[in-house]
């Protein structure tokens, strides 16, 4: 009875994770799927308005910007990114052929659209000034806009902090009219492109800009800092259709909401996941990174602790000598963690270390009594620009509660290294957040 009783919630786990190393499985498959060229897609079914539409308008001119990784240029001048290989697949389901034209600023894109050169847009957010002249599909996925400011000012975090101070924004910037209505104090400041409003920040000209959260986490700088999230903003995706086009905006509706949730969510988990686009690894290596290492790493740890956990609890209600039981589970803990090959680590609420492992000590050359209570911040363990870039992105994460796996480059100070590295909240027993857990696996010397 006792054995059956101790045996279910192992045996629970047990299934609760080969369920999660399917979906991974899962998750890589479609991504190997999506990487072929698009095949056996059903066409849409289409009134007869629209396609006699599609006969005689087959081509249609995308309005492009620059915008990495929604929309880029590799270096074979081909157009690549989140909302291309959208556009690919909603012209497999219609037959539509769509043209990019590059535009070098948001201001010129929107001009193009006014004169009726260019038909549609892929990364424009909606505003009041934009819905004069320009209808939107439906949203197909978004992210939150952020605060970037300059290293060594107060971290910006909410648009009052800017009264009496140079805000740097694109010209025609989706919020700018909603900011000089409702904040006059506030001066605006106009340029044409992102780079150009990162670089005032960065030479101290203005005080802050605003940028998709994606963006402003491609260009890391030494001078510049990702601040909170702008409260109650939201840049949905959507597609920007010229006015006068009914016909092209229902067969864009229509093919979004045709278009396969999971192949959706493959296309943003292929250039969202993660910092910055890597160069797409071979088939073995993702299927290695995404079902072995991130299984073996998270799956060992989380299957071990929740078992840990559990047994814990039984012991206290089973017997009085609670501390006795308590002290052995810890040093059970201890011992798994420190023979664990891979670098682990916890951090509190303010990014400050309460946990590692050897492999951690041994990686960056600390020791855990010395850096314990101690952010990156404050511990010269890494070089100055990784630590400032690694504990912004942990106070990020705190603050959305998500998790987060992703492969990328990342310099040390023996130099730089490709990482699989991967971080996830955890949670007291009432539920409340307590801080992050993360690791990285060094793919280097994985492969040799």
């Amino acid at each position: 009875m006792w054995f059956s009783r101790d045996l279910k919630p192992a045996l629970c786990w047990l299934f609760l994770l080969v369920m999660l190393g399917f979906m991974r499985w899962s998750v890589a498959a479609q991504l190997l799927q999506h990487d072929g060229e698009v095949s056996k897609v059903q066409p849409i079914k289409l009134n007869a308005e629209e396609q006699q539409w599609i006969r005689d308008n087959p081509r249609v001119i995308v309005a492009s910007v620059q915008y990495p990784l929604y929309l880029f240029q590799d270096e074979h001048a081909h157009w690549n990114g989140l909302n291309s290989d959208v556009l690919k697949r909603i012209s497999a389901m219609t037959g539509l052929q769509f043209v990019h034209q590059e535009s070098f600023s948001t201001d010129h894109l929107l001009e193009r659209l006014e004169r009726g050169e260019a038909d549609i847009s892929t990364t424009l957010a909606m505003s009041d000034e934009r819905k004069v002249f320009l209808d939107f599909s439906h949203a197909f996925g978004g992210a939150g806009w952020v605060f970037v400011g300059r290293v060594g000012e107060p971290q910006v975090q909410s648009l009052e902090q800017l009264a009496k101070r140079v805000l740097v924004l694109p010209a025609r910037h989706a919020l700018e009219g909603i900011i000089r209505r409702d904040y006059p104090a506030i001066e605006i400041r106009s340029v044409k492109t992102y780079a150009e409003a990162r670089a005032l920040v960065e030479s101290g000209e203005a005080y802050a800009t605003i940028e998709n959260e994606i963006g402003a986490q491609l260009f890391p700088s030494g001078l510049l800092r990702v601040g909170d999230l702008l409260e109650g903003k939201w840049e949905a995706d959507h597609l920007a259709v010229r006015k006068g086009q009914p016909e092209l905006l229902s067969i864009l509706n229509k093919a979004l909401e045709a278009f396969p949730p999971e192949e959706l969510r493959a296309i943003r988990l292929k250039w969202l996941d993660g910092v910055s686009p890597l160069p797409v690894p071979s088939v073995w290596q993702r299927i290695a990174s995404w079902g072995c290492w991130a299984m073996a790493v998270i799956g060992t740890f989380g299957l071990l602790s929740l078992v840990w956990n559990r047994r814990l609890r039984a012991a206290i209600r089973q017997r009085t000598e609670a501390e006795k039981d308590l002290g052995d589970q810890l040093a059970f803990q201890h011992a798994l963690i420190n023979s664990m090959p891979d670098p682990v680590f916890g951090r509190d609420l303010l990014g400050r270390l309460i946990m590692c492992n050897r492999s951690y000590e041994e990686a960056l050359d600390i020791r855990f009594d010395q850096v314990q209570g101690r952010s990156l911040m404050e511990v010269d363990a890494l070089p100055q620009i990784t630590s400032r870039m690694l504990h912004d992105e942990f106070m990020a994460q705190l603050q959305t509660r998500k998790t987060r796996f992703c492969r990328r480059q990342l310099q040390f100070k023996n130099g730089s290294r490709e990482i699989y590295q991967w971080t996830v909240p955890f949670y007291s027993a009432d539920g409340k957040l307590r801080g992050l857990l993360g690791g990285w696996t060094d793919m280097s010397r994985r492969l040799h």
